[in-house]
């Protein structure tokens, strides 16, 4: 049977992942393709690390790797964005298909990164980018080829759905749940990738790309994280039912505008994408023909990012096999562009902290009439011996920049005692 050379560079959580779980995915591709995997090469930045043992003794010097005529197939886990563009790059340069897991090179350096790989002719495979074990970029490259699609939207980091149920579940609060993410693994020492909504925002822009042959400029996607959500936020959106999610939305304006952006959500309690609990993510998305998909699982792990990277490697070496130059990505858009953020149109949340007087409720409520800003629900519990109040608002669409307005005069008002909370309402289908 035939063996593919395959180099590793970089040997985390994730690659001692695909590396425990390649003797038995192996058998199974060797079955189905007629083709194995053998890892030639393993490039660390600390060859002397005591490691788990592996099937090759590891180098220092990835340009080795990459040069070596066993290696067939380069696999880039070492994470962040200036090595790993120039690990892209020499392996492109040495037409080599690369494997990769990073959402950040792609994200932030994918303007760079895919006309190069468009020049060089060689493939990048990148479903491990994603959403985990879930095989989301596959349907769009494929399954869902026949489709416009009208839209996609996704809780795609499992830190972040974690904490959020923990405060919807167990009634935390954020800094309670987030420890306990720390506590369980589910979040870094350093938390602000996913708390702070960065990690969604690199998926949302490869998501939108291979959706639409658009690549967002990063810096400029509108993103939000969850440290401002408090515990009562959560339990007027169950009382209101809805659920808050951090969810990444996609969807065209127009024929030549499109609308990416990370923020905390609240979803109907009734919609699928409500129920995905704990640090499970779901994608889910509307074609003109299939109508509304949705997409469920693990996002991230060793496993489940393993389980990418072998379907990836897999169909890598299906198409060295079969001579296929390999998944063409998108043409990118020359007259696509971000909407500007204060022209999104929305439903709204709002929470006001204000004194605890008769007639506030009537000024507020003023204020965002004279902006033509329509009130689907309001809740305003009884006071907390505290001198001020919550008034919550669940407001009908209307556009960004027209709420932006309204919540700056209501600051303005002298029984106002904190700045707004606004929380974004999606009505998903």
């Amino acid at each position: 049977m035939k063996k593919i050379g395959i180099g590793l560079i970089g040997c985390g959580t994730v690659g001692s992942g695909l590396i425990r779980n390649l003797p038995k995915a192996d058998a199974l591709i060797g079955q189905r393709l007629g083709v194995q995997l053998e890892i030639k090469s393993i490039a660390v930045r600390d060859p002397a690390k005591s490691r788990d043992p592996l099937p090759t003794k590891p180098i220092q010097d990835w340009k080795k790797l990459i040069a070596d005529p066993a290696v067939q197939i380069v696999v880039e886990l070492v994470g962040g964005l200036d090595e790993a563009f120039q690990i892209a790059e020499a392996t492109l340069h040495a037409k080599k298909p690369l494997v990769t897991a990073n959402k950040a090179l792609l994200a932030e350096r994918g303007q760079e990164l895919i006309p190069l790989a468009q020049k060089s002719g060689v493939p990048i495979y990148f479903e491990a980018s994603v959403a985990g074990g879930i095989p989301v970029l596959k349907a769009l490259r494929e399954g869902l080829v026949a489709n416009q699609l009208l839209g996609l939207h996704g809780i795609i980091n499992g830190t972040s759905n974690y904490i959020l149920s923990r405060m919807a579940e167990a009634g935390s609060d954020f800094a309670t749940a987030l420890q306990q993410a720390k506590d369980l693994g589910y979040a870094e020492a350093d938390d602000r990738l996913d708390v702070d909504g960065v990690d969604a925002a690199h998926k949302a822009a490869i998501l939108c790309f291979l959706a639409y042959g658009f690549l967002p400029k990063f810096s400029e996607i509108p993103i939000e994280g969850i440290r401002k959500i408090q515990s009562q936020d959560v339990g007027f959106a169950s009382q209101l039912g809805y659920a808050i999610k951090l969810l990444a939305m996609i969807r065209p304006v127009g024929t030549d505008q499109i609308e990416v952006r990370v923020a905390p959500t609240l979803l109907p309690l009734r919609h699928p994408m409500a129920s995905v609990h704990g640090a499970f993510n779901a994608v889910g998305l509307i074609g003109n023909l299939s109508g509304p998909v949705q997409f469920t699982g693990r996002g991230a792990g060793p496993d489940a990012t393993s389980s990418a990277l072998l379907a990836d490697l897999a169909e890598a070496v299906k198409n060295l096999r079969d001579h296929s130059p390999g998944p063409a990505l998108p043409k990118p858009s020359a007259k696509m562009k971000l909407i500007d953020r204060n022209a999104s149109v929305g439903r709204f949340y709002v929470r006001i902290e204000v004194e605890d007087r008769p007639g506030v409720l009537a000024q507020v409520a003023g204020i965002f009439g004279t902006e033509k800003i329509g009130i689907s629900s309001v809740l305003q519990p009884e006071g907390r011996g505290a001198g001020s109040v919550p008034l919550v608002f669940l407001l009908e669409s209307a556009p960004a920049s027209s709420l932006q307005r309204a919540v700056d005069l209501i600051s303005k008002l002298p029984n106002t005692r904190a700045p707004a909370t606004i929380l974004r309402v999606e009505d998903l289908t």
